[in-house]
């Protein structure tokens, strides 16, 4: 299943923060924790590279990742030109604290009277900006919801200390490439449901767990997962939970939804979905679908040389 959700608000949003980013110091960028790559908006880099503008990348909802992939995420950015990567949870007070001071370090040349230190929040939906922006002015200036695409507008609050922050709403891009992005951000609720079926979603995921955390899956549920694979799971959730539909049989849809609640809440553990060794093997598997007008610009191009052989010929 391919999963593409690009809003129509969101295009204007992209428009608009392209404009806000020329008046601005420095982008945070908020990913989450366990997808931090595929929660990346590479429209976001683009725009930032073009302005030439450092960035503070957090990787929040650190408290539900697994430490040592966290670890090498943060490794990975680190080593970037222009990146300070931090891992935080925005929930946490004590960690929000922090953003002040690391943004100061990312732009030292501003935050004064004369020159406040303009900055823009940025990320997709539903990875925590809102929270971060509620949580920065200790009041609650931004919405924030279970739903992805809450935020639809821009605001401009000033933070004291001589700081200003742009709030962006969450914005995807046109083409998600990578169809395991997809399910990734989609099983992390950065997609809004009408995009998506809960349970293909939920048979990635636990594909993917089992691959990675089979015995957090044991402990969550009470099955043995030798020899099983991301269906069974589903299965076996319905089994336990005694999700029946009418009629007796399994409940496949309330225990895909129930699987995919433990997973964005935590309570299945702290897991990530990727690290950027896993990351780097996606991107050398990965074979672009071929299309229709791809095959056509080929055989003119076969043509054209054809002609030419001929023309020599002559």
């Amino acid at each position: 299943m391919s999963i593409q959700w690009f809003p129509g608000h969101m295009n204007a949003a992209r428009k608009k923060a392209a404009e806000t980013m020329e008046k601005t110091d420095m982008i945070i960028e908020v990913l989450d924790a366990r997808i931090p790559q595929a929660s990346r908006n590479p429209m976001i880099e683009d725009l930032r590279k073009f302005r030439q503008r450092p960035c503070l990348k957090i990787l929040n909802k650190a408290d539900l990742a697994d430490p040592k992939a966290t670890q090498q995420w943060l490794d990975y950015y680190n080593a970037q030109k222009d990146v300070t990567a931090v891992a935080l949870s925005c929930k946490k007070p004590g960690d929000v604290a922090k953003v002040p001071g690391l943004s100061i370090k990312v732009a030292p040349h501003r935050g004064t009277a004369l020159k406040p230190l303009r900055i823009m929040i940025m990320g997709i939906p539903n990875v925590g900006k809102s929270t971060l922006m509620n949580a920065l002015l200790k009041k609650r200036v931004a919405k924030v919801g279970d739903e992805p695409a809450v935020t639809k507008t821009q605001q401009r609050l000033y933070l004291g200390n001589n700081i200003v922050l742009t709030d962006t709403p969450g914005m995807m891009w046109p083409k998600i490439e990578h169809p395991t992005d997809g399910l990734m951000l989609a099983a992390s609720h950065a997609i809004g449901s009408n995009a998506l079926i809960e349970e293909e979603v939920a048979t990635f995921l636990a594909d993917v767990l089992l691959q990675r955390y089979p015995t957090l899956l044991t402990a969550r549920y009470g099955f043995k997962t030798d020899g099983i694979d991301g269906v069974a799971v589903i299965e076996g959730i319905a089994q336990r939970r005694a999700f029946r539909i009418k009629g007796g049989d399994l409940d496949l849809e309330k225990a895909a939804h129930t699987f995919l609640q433990d997973y964005r809440s935590g309570a299945l553990g702290r897991v990530s979905l990727e690290t950027p060794e896993s990351r780097l093997a996606l991107l050398a598997s990965y074979v672009p679908p071929v299309s229709l007008s791809d095959v056509k610009a080929e055989d003119d191009e076969d043509e054209e040389e054809g002609d030419s052989w001929q023309d020599r010929r002559r």
